[in-house]
């Protein structure tokens, strides 16, 4: 049986899991949800010792990439992946940007080392965009009264199911090494993605604010200081990965589901 060790289980890695699991992989996993607790090191090591495929999925911190630091003496298996982000990429102004482009121009200086440091591994380093699926889309902010259709008609993103981002790993257990957009067909404005969710929900459509109107987070704010739209076709090529919901729409019916059983 194939053995995949997870460095942090956090919400996509969970559907990565689910689907090793099914393919009938072994799967043992660090954080809250997982088995080991990172820092008990010798558990983590002797798992390592044992896996065929290692995937983190643990973000930087200032000091850097915290599996690297710690265990990257043990990274000697076969396949390495890890998931980074596209912010790397930083602003393109809504133009399109695939893996060849540079990266650490963008506000995620310590994610763009991350992702560098990985790729020098021969990892498969999966770059994702905005991540959205069952409880966590804006089918959620909605309802909750944290969505917001702010005056920028200019801004763009692109995104990425939760269940197309597992789709995407394992596609990659049989691709070469290197850098991987796993993206949807469609990036569009958030208030495209809102006022979709609105409809979806037959709610009153949310009034157009300023981005100051809008009251949001340092880093909630940050997200529209940049506007690309993301490439996807080497994943596509390379890893023969489709994504199943190629557009929000597709993506965010799929989740309407999940909001109306919830109790």
């Amino acid at each position: 049986m194939p053995h995949l060790f997870i460095f942090g289980l956090g919400y996509s890695a969970k559907r990565i899991r689910q689907a090793a699991e099914a393919r009938g992989w072994r799967v043992t996993a660090t954080g809250q949800d997982g088995e080991l607790p990172f820092e008990d090191e010798a558990r983590v090591r002797a798992a390592l010792g044992v896996a065929d495929h290692v995937l983190s999925s643990v973000p930087p911190s200032e000091h850097g990439d915290p599996v690297l630091l710690r265990y990257g003496d043990a990274l000697d298996q076969g396949w390495l992946g890890y998931l980074s982000s596209t912010g790397v990429y930083g602003d393109t102004g809504g133009a399109w940007v695939d893996e060849s482009a540079p990266t650490g121009r963008g506000r995620r200086s310590a994610r763009a080392e991350a992702d560098s440091a990985w790729l020098e591994r021969s990892a498969r380093v999966f770059r994702l965009p905005g991540i959205y699926g069952p409880g966590r889309s804006a089918l959620e902010r909605v309802i909750q009264g944290r969505a917001h259709r702010i005056d920028l008609p200019a801004q763009v993103f692109s995104r990425v199911h939760v269940d197309d981002i597992a789709a995407g790993v394992m596609a990659g257990f049989d691709g070469p090494a290197g850098a991987y957009n796993l993206a949807d067909d469609r990036p569009s404005s958030q208030n495209a993605i809102i006022e979709e969710a609105c409809r979806l929900l037959a709610r009153p459509l949310l009034p157009l604010v300023s981005l100051d109107e809008a009251g949001l987070s340092p880093q909630a704010r940050a997200f529209y200081s940049e506007n690309r739209r993301v490439a996807n076709g080497k994943a596509k090529r390379v890893l023969g990965w489709q994504p199943r919901y190629a557009d929000f729409r597709s993506g965010l019916r799929f989740c309407l589901a999940s909001v109306r059983s919830a109790p």
